[in-house]
């Protein structure tokens, strides 16, 4: 199982959320390449980027800080946040990220994901944000009436790399992470999951991994706050 370091930006910072609110929000750098460069010397082998700005904005907003990051590190990185045209995502791609996360197009406009992972074949993931089992978009400021489970499958065979699934009340909270909903995920598809949300302990990794089903997990404001050592993590996690 992979560990993906989480770099939220918001106004060229490193931040953590507390369930989305970007009123509640948790400055832990200003310079997200120093932080991206962290990761990669404790070992990571991919990074999670946002820009949490752009997820509002439906356009990319903190670009500078995300070339800074892709300049400054080797490893493969995938960013999601305000990506929700042909454009900015060959734009990505060919400044260097390994992989763009697409979550409000693919409820708003499923066809552009697939033409995407079509275009970029194992470049194109999808973000399912969710609250309650339900889609969230923009920014998980707008709740839908999809269910997780039915958007994934509606994607297995459309050429996307993964799922990366949210869920938004366990997101920041330090609660550990909904393993429930996300192995029920992981066994109902045949794509990949990545898990996102409330990855706060060594413990919250080591039962993902122990599911047998989920590829990844993404962990932010644990690694921050050193509640997780990453190199430890990173070991235990390759055995």
């Amino acid at each position: 199982m992979i560990l993906y370091p989480a770099i939220d930006l918001k106004d060229g910072q490193c931040v953590r959320l507390l369930r989305g609110e970007m009123s509640a929000a948790t400055v832990f750098g200003d310079d997200p390449a120093a932080q991206a460069l962290k990761f990669q010397d404790a070992g990571c082998a991919w990074l999670h980027l946002v820009d949490l700005n752009g997820a509002f904005a439906g356009a990319p907003v903190n670009g500078r800080a995300v070339e800074a990051i892709l300049a400054a590190v080797k490893v493969p990185a995938q960013l999601g946040g305000g990506i929700r045209d042909m454009a900015t995502i060959a734009m990505w791609l060919e400044k260097g990220l390994s992989r763009v996360i697409l979550g409000t197009v693919a409820v708003e406009n499923p066809d552009l994901v697939r033409q995407a992972a079509k275009a970029f074949p194992g470049q194109v993931a999808v973000g399912i944000d969710a609250r309650k089992g339900f889609v969230a978009t923009k920014g998980w400021a707008t709740e839908t009436t999809v269910k997780v489970t039915d958007l994934a499958r509606s994607f297995e065979d459309a050429g996307v790399a993964a799922i990366i699934y949210t869920d938004i009340d366990r997101d920041g909270a330090m609660q550990g992470p909904n393993l429930e909903a996300t192995e029920a995920l992981a066994r109902a598809v045949s794509l990949p999951v990545i898990a996102s949300g409330g990855v706060s302990r060594m413990e919250d990794l080591i039962a993902l991994r122990d599911t047998g089903v989920i590829a990844g997990a993404i962990s932010g404001r644990a690694l921050y706050d050193g509640a997780i050592d990453l190199g430890a993590a990173l070991k235990a996690l390759s055995l």
